[in-house]
C-alpha cells in the first residue's frame, strides 16, 4: 500500500480524497494555485506544493508541475479527482512512465472511453445500445447544420472531450445548430484543449441514469447500482439520487450488465461511470463513460456502504476487489444537492467573494441493520471567512442525505437545506428547496427537461410557495418577542421608560414597490425558561418553542409539536429594523411593530429605486472577454453587447431594449465587480 499520495485537484474533491487517505493511514500532498493558497484542502493535507497562477491552465492543468511535485515530496501515487487532468490520457501515461501510480484507469482505457466519439464506436462493437448520430469530428458550423438536418432535429451538439456541461448545446433548428457548434467549440477549446465536436439525436423526455462500475487489475468488474441524474439545468446536474425512482429491477440489471460488458472491453481498472439515456418505456442507450470518480459518488456510497475513494486507492495499489457482484447491497435512499455559488433570482449568475458566514448543517448518523451510516453528510472545500474565486467551478459544497426510503430522504434534505447558512455570496439553496417541494419531483415524475419546463422563464421568489405562509409571520413575532423579553431584563433602565414586552403586535411583511401586508398578531404565555409562546395570527394558532440563542442565524425548534429549522436575521435587508425569515426556500422581510407603529408606518411614502435602464451593468464578478459594440452604434433588443467569463463559463449580455450606445466605461480584459458599469446608452 502507498504511504504518500498527491491529490492533483482542489476544492471539495481534494478534501474528500484527503479524508479517506488519512483514514487509511496514508500521508497526503496538496497542490495549490495563487488563488488557493489559503484553501481548505491545503490546510488539511500533510504537505502542500505551489504550482502556479490562479487560472487552471497555468496551474492545475500543468502535468509537468504535478509530476515535479510528486518527485519533490516523494508521493508514490496521484489521485486526480474529477475535472482538470482526471481524464487526460497523456497525464495518466506520463505518471506510469515516471513510476508514479495513477489512481484511476489505465491510459488505454481513458483513451478508448474518455473520447466520446471513440467510445461510441467501441460501444457499438461491444453490442451496447447507442443513440443514432454522427460520430466523427465535424469540420465547421456549415457541416454541423447539414448533419443535424440529416439526423433530424432536435440534436445534441457535444464536445468529444467534454464534461460537466461544458461544450454542450441542444439545437432545434438550423440557426441553433450553427451558433451552438461555434459556442461548443470555443468552450471545449478553452476548457479541455480539444475542440472536436460530434452530433447525435436528442431523445426527448429522457432520463439520465448512470451506472457506477468498479474494476481491478485482476479482471474483476462489478456494477454498484445506478444513480438518477435527470434533474439538470443547462445540462449540469443539480440533484442526484440513488436508486432511481423510475427503473425496474430488470432494467437495472440489464443496464448494469451492459456497463460491465463495456468496462471489460477496455480492461477497465478503478471506479468509472457508464451514462445512459433512458426513454419512457425504459429503453436505454449508451451516452458516454466517465473514466474517473463522479461528483455524485456519495449517493452510491450511502446505499452500498462502500468508500469508492478507498477502493480506487486499493485497486491502484494492485489489490483485488474485496467483493463480488452478489455482495453489492442497496440499502435505503440517498439524495445529493449541489450547493453552488450562484444567484438563482438573477438567472443563476455566478457569485464570488468572501464567505462571511458558512455553517453547514451538522452531520448526523443513524444505525441500520448492518452498519452505521450518515443521515446527513457535507462534502466541501471551503470554510467561513474563505474566498470563492472566479477562476473555478461554482460548486462550493455537496449536501448528501441518506434515508430509509425516498420520502424520508426528501424530508431530511429539506430540513438540512433549511439549516445551511451561507452569507457573503448568493447560493442556489432556495432553488433546491423549490425542486424538492415540487409535486412532480416528490412523485418521481420527471425527466431531464424538468427544470426547463417548469422554470423556463427563470426562477422567482413566487416559485417557492410556502405550505403555511402565516407560520413565517408567527415565527417573526416569536423571535421579536424573545428580543423584547431580553431587552426588558437589562438592568439600569430609566424608571417609567422600561422596555415593555407586550402581547399585541402588527407584523408588516415588506413587498416590492411598497406593496406591504399587515398582520395583526397576539403573542402570549411566554415562559422564559421554556422558550415557548402561543401566537395567534389570521385565525391560526401556533405554539412555538425554541432555545435558539438570539443573534444566531439558524433557529431550531418546534411548532405545534412538529420540529422545524429556519433562518432568522435582523438588519440584512433594505430595512435595518426588519427581520428576515427563511424556511423551506421561502423568504420574507418583516417589521414587527406595535399597533400605533404600524399605523404610522402606513403613512411613510414609498421611495422608488433609481432608473438604471441607461446603463449596462455587470451582473456578476468576472472577466470582460469582449465588448461587441462601439460608441454611437444603434442596437436592437436582444443584440449581443458584451461577454463576461466567470467560473469557466461564458455569459453573454444582450440589449434589453432598442437604443444607441453612448460611452463605453470598461475595457476588454478588465476584471469586473458586480453591478459595475460596462457601458452607457444615450
Amino acid at each position: 500500500m502507498f504511504t504518500k499520495i498527491l491529490i492533483a485537484n482542489r476544492g471539495e474533491i481534494a478534501c474528500r480524497v484527503i479524508a479517506t487517505a488519512h483514514k487509511m493511514g496514508i500521508k497526503t500532498v496538496a497542490v495549490y494555485s495563487d488563488a488557493d493558497k489559503e484553501a481548505r484542502h491545503v490546510k488539511l493535507a500533510d504537505e502542500a506544493v505551489h504550482i502556479g497562477a490562479a487560472p487552471s491552465r497555468e496551474s492545475y492543468l500543468l502535468a509537468d508541475k504535478i509530476i515535479a511535485a510528486c518527485k519533490q515530496t516523494g508521493a508514490q501515487a496521484v489521485h486526480p479527482g474529477y475535472g482538470f487532468l482526471s481524464e487526460n490520457e497523456a497525464f495518466a501515461k506520463r505518471c506510469e512512465d515516471e513510476g508514479i501510480a495513477f489512481i484511476g484507469p489505465k491510459a488505454h482505457s481513458i483513451a478508448a472511453m474518455g473520447d466520446k466519439i471513440a467510445s461510441k464506436k467501441l460501444a457499438n462493437e461491444a453490442k451496447v445500445n447507442t443513440i443514432p448520430g454522427y460520430n466523427d469530428a465535424i469540420s465547421g458550423p456549415e457541416q454541423a447544420v447539414e448533419i443535424a438536418k440529416g439526423i433530424g432535429y432536435p440534436v445534441m451538439i457535444k464536445a468529444s472531450a467534454g464534461g460537466g456541461g461544458k461544450g454542450l448545446r441542444v439545437a432545434f433548428n438550423d440557426k441553433e445548430a450553427f451558433e451552438g457548434f461555434a459556442s461548443c467549440q470555443n468552450e471545449a477549446r478553452n476548457s479541455f484543449g480539444d475542440d472536436r465536436i460530434f452530433i447525435e439525436k436528442f431523445v426527448q423526455e429522457p432520463r439520465h441514469i448512470e451506472i457506477q462500475v468498479l474494476g481491478d487489475s485482476h479482471g474483476n468488474v462489478i456494477y454498484l447500482n445506478e444513480r438518477e441524474c435527470s434533474i439538470q439545468r443547462r445540462h449540469q446536474k443539480v440533484i442526484e439520487e440513488a436508486p432511481s425512482p423510475f427503473i425496474s429491477d430488470a432494467t437495472r440489471k440489464a443496464m448494469g450488465e451492459q456497463a460491465v460488458q463495456l468496462a471489460k472491453a477496455v480492461k477497465y481498472q478503478s471506479a468509472g461511470t457508464v451514462e445512459f439515456v433512458v426513454g419512457k418505456d425504459q429503453d436505454f442507450y449508451f451516452l458516454e463513460m466517465n473514466t474517473r470518480l463522479q461528483v455524485e459518488h456519495p449517493v452510491t456510497e450511502c446505499i452500498t456502504g462502500l468508500d469508492l475513494v478507498e477502493l480506487m486507492i486499493r485497486v491502484a495499489a494492485g489489490e483485488k476487489l474485496p467483493l463480488s457482484q452478489a455482495d453489492v447491497k442497496r440499502d435505503g435512499w440517498a439524495i445529493e444537492c449541489r450547493i453552488n455559488a450562484e444567484d438563482p433570482f438573477r438567472n443563476f449568475l455566478p457569485s464570488t467573494g468572501r464567505l462571511v458566514r458558512f455553517q453547514p448543517p451538522e452531520e448526523s448518523m443513524f444505525q441500520s441493520d448492518t452498519t452505521k451510516k450518515l443521515g446527513v453528510r457535507v462534502d466541501t472545500g471551503v470554510y467561513e471567512g474563505g474566498e470563492i474565486p472566479m477562476y473555478y467551478d461554482s460548486m462550493i459544497a455537496k449536501l448528501i442525505v441518506h434515508g430509509t426510503d425516498r420520502n424520508d430522504a426528501i424530508a431530511k434534505m429539506r430540513a438540512a437545506l433549511n439549516g445551511f447558512v451561507i452569507r457573503g455570496i448568493s447560493s442556489n439553496i432556495p432553488f433546491q428547496a423549490a425542486l424538492l417541494a415540487h409535486p412532480k419531483f416528490v412523485t418521481g415524475d420527471f425527466n431531464t427537461g424538468f427544470i426547463a419546463e417548469n422554470y423556463g422563464k427563470g426562477f422567482h421568489a413566487e416559485d417557492v410557495p410556502h405550505s403555511d405562509p402565516l407560520f413565517l409571520v408567527a415565527l417573526a413575532a416569536f423571535m421579536n418577542r424573545r428580543y423584547r423579553a431580553r431587552a426588558s431584563g437589562i438592568s439600569g433602565q430609566l424608571a417609567g421608560h422600561e422596555v415593555k414586552v407586550g402581547e399585541q403586535f402588527v407584523v408588516v411583511t415588506l413587498g416590492a414597490e411598497g406593496q406591504n401586508q399587515h398582520h395583526e398578531v397576539t403573542v402570549s404565555d411566554f415562559e422564559d425558561k421554556s422558550g415557548s409562546s402561543a401566537i395567534s395570527v389570521g385565525g391560526n394558532s401556533y405554539q412555538i418553542s425554541s432555545t435558539a440563542t438570539l443573534g444566531q442565524i439558524r433557529v431550531q425548534g418546534a411548532c405545534n409539536g412538529q420540529g422545524f429549522t429556519a433562518q432568522v436575521e435582523r438588519g440584512v435587508g433594505k430595512n435595518p429594523l426588519a427581520l428576515r425569515i427563511a424556511h423551506n426556500g421561502t423568504q420574507i422581510d418583516a417589521l414587527v411593530l406595535s399597533p400605533l407603529g404600524a399605523r404610522l408606518h402606513k403613512l411613510m411614502p414609498f421611495k422608488a429605486p433609481p432608473d438604471l435602464s441607461k446603463f449596462l451593468l455587470s451582473p456578476m464578478p468576472g472577466l470582460l472577454v469582449d465588448v461587441a459594440v462601439q460608441p454611437g452604434q444603434k442596437v436592437q433588443a436582444g443584440e449581443k453587447l458584451a461577454v463576461i467569463e466567470a467560473m469557466k463559463m461564458e455569459n453573454i449580455l444582450f440589449a434589453a431594449q432598442d437604443g444607441v450606445v453612448g460611452k463605453i466605461t470598461a475595457g476588454k480584459g478588465e476584471s469586473l465587480a458586480v453591478d459595475q458599469v460596462i457601458l452607457e446608452f444615450q
